[in-house]
């Protein structure tokens, strides 16, 4: 759930700087052009039901706006962003288009507030669970396929595939748990933030887009949360290792 509220053309010249620089470095190393390629399928379904568990927990809520506007859906054309997108594929974080909601819709067990937040954590929680189903179907693979599968052209690019969607979707989810506009993690916290704070947090939004984006744009984002990638695809391996 991503909504940049800055001109559009500002955003599509630093993604297009970005994607050139990112493009020179792939033309150069065939590896690495291959391993873009096969990230394809990844991001597709991460974006995609990323943004439909965000439609969908709305919906269960009451609110039927992403129903109406056919966003109830598995079709990845209707979920993509091409900026989020191409991020997603050559940055290993990225969005799809925001799934619009409207809170004053959900049922009256929950305030709006808390159903902003559960909204917006089911993209990422969606994610982590493609995460362990693809990574439990990556040993399953391993333990029962048959040598000559394993060492074969097919197998490796089919091992390939899992791997990058699990780690995609890692990414995914936890790039949309910073807590800082426009992202999920900034919806996550805001019931277990004192009024104050709530007060100085959405007075302050635009500000805070800003901080995002220059953090963005610097790589200081990815350089956070890198290690924390990696500690949870260290641990959803060992959760499928040890399920298998």
């Amino acid at each position: 759930m991503f909504n940049f509220s800055l001109d559009k053309r500002t955003m599509y010249i630093i993604v297009a700087v970005m994607a050139g620089i990112a493009i020179m470095q792939y033309a150069t190393n065939s590896d690495r052009l291959l391993g873009l390629l096969l990230s394809v399928p990844g991001v597709l379904i991460a974006i995609t039901f990323h943004e439909f568990a965000h439609g969908y927990v709305a919906y269960k809520l009451g609110d039927n706006t992403a129903k109406n506007q056919g966003r109830l859906t598995l079709n990845p054309l209707d979920h993509l962003d091409p900026i989020g997108s191409l991020m997603l594929l050559i940055a290993g974080f990225g969005w799809g288009k925001p799934v619009e909601v409207n809170p004053r819709n959900y049922t009256r067990k929950i305030s709006m507030e808390k159903g902003e937040a559960i909204v917006s954590a089911a993209g990422p929680i969606m994610n982590f669970l493609l995460a362990i189903i693809f990574t439990i179907i990556y040993f399953l693979l391993y333990r029962f396929s048959r040598e000559e599968f394993l060492s074969s052209t097919v197998g490796g690019v089919i091992f390939m595939l899992i791997s990058t969607t699990i780690s995609i979707n890692i990414g995914l989810g936890v790039f949309n748990l910073i807590p800082l506009p426009p992202l999920d993690g900034s919806k996550i916290i805001m019931p277990f933030l004192p009024q104050k704070a709530k007060v100085f947090f959405v007075n302050n939004e635009q500000i805070f887009y800003i901080i995002f984006v220059i953090l963005w744009i610097t790589g200081i984002a990815g350089t956070i949360i890198s290690p924390v990638i990696s500690w949870i695809t260290t641990a959803v391996f060992n959760i499928g290792n040890l399920i298998i």
